[in-house]
């Protein structure tokens, strides 16, 4: 390490949706002068692909026959992530509705996490300075070995207020079912399931500002890089 050049740091943000994981990644990277990796809109893009192919989605050998066709490309930086499938900007079709509603089913079929995880792990080790991968299974599945695992979580009401708030018009109550919804099943997959690893640092997010949970977030990659 010459120039006392900084060790590039891993930091892996898990957790269910609502929590903040997006907000909080993005700015910690940004702030840290890292990458950024929006994993769960790596399994939307191919589930997003997927549903205009016109594959079966309640097939799951239908699924795991394609996995390997689309070519998805993620954007690593903090200010402007972009992902694009075979040189489509998806990053707004990719959050509507239709594929929120069936990117569970695509991201629990194993042939679909092993080529996406395997696409993670790539852009991880390329990551010059270090990077901030969100997603449910990164410090569990796909980087185990990461220098830093943060599990954010809040209560479902709190998370269901932040989703509807996100998604313009939309109805708490429906809003919190759909979530309570994708999290068991995410929980329940037998492929990395959604889950809390050993090591991870738990933050609790229902009572804290977005800018708190950054705070907090940055302060354990800082304390993770001065090695204590």
């Amino acid at each position: 390490m010459e120039n006392g050049a900084v060790k590039p740091v891993i930091v892996a943000i898990d957790g269910p949706s609502g929590t903040g994981k997006s907000s909080t990644s993005k700015a910690v990277a940004e702030q840290l002068g890292l990458s950024y990796l929006d994993t769960g809109a790596q399994y939307r893009a191919i589930t997003w692909w997927m549903v205009n192919s016109g594959i079966d989605l309640t097939d799951p050998t239908a699924i795991a026959a394609v996995a390997g066709k689309p070519e998805i490309v993620s954007g690593t930086d903090p200010v402007k992530p972009t992902i694009t499938v075979d040189g489509v900007d998806v990053s707004g079709p990719i959050r509507t509705e239709e594929v929120t509603s069936k990117v569970s089913a695509v991201s629990a079929v194993p042939e679909v996490r092993t080529r996406i995880s395997e696409l993670q792990r790539t852009l991880a080790r390329a990551a010059a300075h270090g990077i901030v991968v969100e997603g449910r299974d990164i410090g569990t599945t796909v980087l185990p070995d990461a220098d830093l695992k943060v599990f954010l979580t809040a209560s479902p009401e709190a998370r269901a207020a932040r989703r509807s708030g996100e998604l313009k018009g939309a109805d708490v109550n429906a809003t919190r079912e759909a979530l309570v919804k994708r999290d068991a099943a995410d929980s329940s997959r037998t492929t990395s399931p959604l889950a809390k690893a050993g090591d991870a640092v738990e933050v609790d997010t229902t009572e804290l500002t977005l800018a708190q949970v950054i705070e907090c977030v940055v302060t354990l990659v800082e304390e993770k890089r001065a090695g204590k």
